[in-house]
């Protein structure tokens, strides 16, 4: 039996605020959602859509301290930017608030409260670094010192970015504080966990079974971490920037920012509808969607549904469809690297055309794989579709009504088949778009009404009416009614993806609103409505425009590199022959691949090695998805002492290239080979 509901509750992922919103940000979460969103306002749902800027954790700290100011001057800086560049791209938020106000302080707290007043959390007490000079508790980048593995002298406790390897801060020979620089010593501290592993049945029962409609993307990754097995998730942290935890022996500890910034969607609600929010949270009838990148489906279908069960009283997700990411010219978005289009720099070289860069990035959305943006195909996308389809047939079916018809809607007269046709193409197609929709596949959606467009453009260029003007206007007339009843239709398909530009055609067609429910109808101008005058829509992108983006970015790699030159690693130094005949390189086949349990940046590999079966701990996560590599060839070290990653045995190395710009590669066989095979 399908479920019924009577409102939507619609939350897009908090961004951090520790810099701009970019590209990846837009085609990855807040384009979709706003599409959803004023598609469902479009058909006269109730509907809210929350946001928020998510302002605590380490990084936060991090740049406060480089930049020799507090916390808060960072939040407040990007808070705003963040803010300001949704509203100037039309973002519909019912409210964009922050992490860091007193409602989320007090909504957080009690939440906290109330699971540790259930029973909900385990206490475990664990060694830490401390900083003995700073008088802190050290988190993992606060920690420098040597690489284990690559003598890197400047390795973080977390991983070393010269190698690539996933540490623990105790692997480091030489560990030193950034904070102070002192030598850490270890320091017993107790911390709040949630128990996840307890969890585990219901959320394999509520995703695996009862919402096999989730994108694949999110499915399989949802399977991939619930098979391996969830751990206990500590909760609470050793750090002075955050919300505290509200217990009398919990001095210098806060939330932990995964526990602290989803709750940040409860308390942005409360904000906006203090006296009625909870049948937003808690009404059986209320769909929850949740809009996030790929990096997030385990916080949004795992961890927070756990919390929010604990609690007791909270709806669950109905559906969480989120995306990929989107790379730029090739190459992974790099916030560090400053590789990346900035929403308000776009906006600085192409004002008023928020329009241009919301199609581009709903056309190539990374829905269900990896997508690439390039100037290229920005400019080829405006100037062939957007300009050539839907700009030329709206401008020509106003500017001929304009010369016949003194702007104002002339009448139909006998259709003739050609036209009946048309007409039922373009009533035919409301449900497929609807069927897209509201399966989150936007892409689909907006192929389908720029074909509406087409649809225009070919009656118009098949019918002639300015061949016929000289014979027979009543049929001229006929011809101009249609069109114009399209341009109406285009404005209301559009409206959730063109939102600037439909608020000019509907001026230009003199209608101040349109519903969804209109959709397809052909008597939405009534014969001698007024028109008012027009412009062109969109305007050719020339290549000289298109050349200084990508100048611009070129330039931001060669200052990245410091040359012109590819910036590599300096050589090593030499070793004798016989060291390194000593090892033993072979090809293995992939058996089973998973994510190691609290370690974000590590998969555990079973290899077939042709002789047996080894585990092999490699930190690649963050460049595969473990289901990807599944059955695919890997070459490894198969000699190196085993060695003890987060509990689990590694008996070898996998062998991979890290690019200049960090991103690892595993190195495969150009073709099968025989498992256990020398690499020689």
């Amino acid at each position: 039996m399908t479920k019924k509901f009577n409102r939507t509750l619609v939350t897009s992922a908090l961004p951090y605020a520790n810099g701009p919103v970019h590209i990846g940000h837009m085609a990855g979460v807040y384009i979709p959602a706003d599409i959803y969103v004023r598609y469902l306002r479009l058909k006269g749902q109730e509907v809210i859509h929350i946001g928020g800027s998510d302002e605590h954790g380490v990084p936060i700290t991090i740049r406060a301290k480089k930049e020799g100011v507090t916390p808060q001057a960072i939040v407040d800086k990007y808070h705003s930017i963040i803010k300001k560049s949704f509203e100037d791209f039309g973002i519909t938020f019912d409210i964009y608030s922050r992490t860091s106000s007193e409602t989320h302080r007090e909504t957080a707290s009690d939440f906290f409260l109330k699971l540790y007043n259930k029973g909900a959390f385990e206490e475990q007490t664990s060694e830490q670094y401390f900083d003995p000079e700073a008088q802190m508790f050290l988190a993992d980048r606060y920690i420098m010192g040597e690489c284990p593995h690559c003598g890197n002298p400047n390795a973080y406790g977390d991983q070393c970015e010269s190698c690539g390897t996933s540490l623990n801060p105790t692997d480091l020979k030489n560990p030193r504080s950034t904070i102070s620089g002192a030598t850490p010593i270890m320091r017993a501290t107790k911390h709040w966990y949630l128990p996840l592993d307890k969890h585990e049945s219901w959320l394999r029962q509520w995703i695996l079974e009862d919402h096999k409609e989730w994108k694949s993307n999110v499915y399989g990754q949802c399977k991939s971490w619930l098979d391996m097995g969830l751990q206990p998730r500590a909760v609470s942290r050793d750090l002075d920037w955050g919300v505290p935890i509200p217990l009398p022996d919990a001095e210098g500890k806060v939330l932990y920012v995964w526990f602290d910034a989803p709750i940040g969607y409860i308390s942005n609600t409360i904000e906006l509808l203090p006296d009625s929010w909870e049948k937003w949270w808690k009404a059986e009838d209320t769909k929850l969607i949740h809009f996030i990148g790929k990096d997030n489906i385990v916080f949004h279908c795992i961890v927070f549904p756990a919390m929010l069960k604990a609690e007791g009283s909270f709806i669950l997700p109905e559906n969480v469809p989120a995306n990929e990411f989107l790379n730029l010219e090739g190459d992974k978005i790099s916030t560090s690297r400053n590789w990346a289009v900035w929403l308000h720099e776009y906006l600085e070289d192409f004002p008023g055309q928020q329009d241009i860069l919301r199609y581009v990035l709903t056309s190539n959305a990374p829905e269900t794989k990896d997508n690439d943006f390039t100037w290229k195909d920005f400019q080829a996308r405006n100037n062939n579709e957007l300009v050539a389809i839907l700009g030329n047939f709206i401008n020509r079916a106003l500017v001929l009504t304009q010369k016949y018809f003194d702007n104002k809607v002339p009448q139909a007269g006998e259709l003739t088949e050609y036209d009946r046709n048309t007409l039922k193409e373009f009533a035919d197609i409301k449900g497929i778009i609807e069927s897209h929709l509201d399966t989150f596949r936007f892409r689909d959606a907006l192929k389908e009404a720029m074909n509406l467009a087409r649809i225009g453009n070919k009656y118009l260029a098949d019918t002639e009416p300015w061949k016929i003007a000289k014979t027979d206007m009543a049929r001229v007339g006929t011809i101009m009614n249609i069109s114009l009843q399209i341009t109406a239709n285009l404005a209301i398909v559009f409206e959730p993806f063109l939102p600037f530009s439909v608020k000019k055609i509907r001026q230009f067609i003199n209608m101040d609103s349109l519903t969804w429910e209109q959709l397809g109808r052909i008597d939405l101008l009534p014969e001698g409505h007024q028109l008012n005058p027009s412009e062109l829509l969109f305007a050719k992108i020339e290549d000289e425009t298109i050349e200084k983006q990508i100048q611009k970015l070129l330039d931001t790699k060669k200052a990245n590199e410091g040359t012109t030159e590819t910036k590599v690693a300096p050589q090593k130094p030499n070793v004798a022959f016989d060291d390194f005949a000593k090892l033993d390189l072979r090809v293995g086949r992939v058996l089973e691949c998973t994510k190691v349990p609290k370690a974000d940046k590590l998969l555990q590999f079973l290899i077939d090695d042709g002789i047996n079966k080894r585990t092999i701990i490699s930190g690649i996560a963050a460049w595969y998805k473990p289901e990807e590599l599944v059955g695919k060839q890997v070459c490894f070290i198969a000699n190196l002492e085993p060695r003890k990653l987060r509990g689990i045995e590694s008996q070898g190395m996998l062998l991979s290239v890290e690019d200049t710009d960090g991103t690892l590669s595993l190195i495969q066989p150009p073709k099968d080979v025989t498992p256990g095979s020398q690499i020689g």
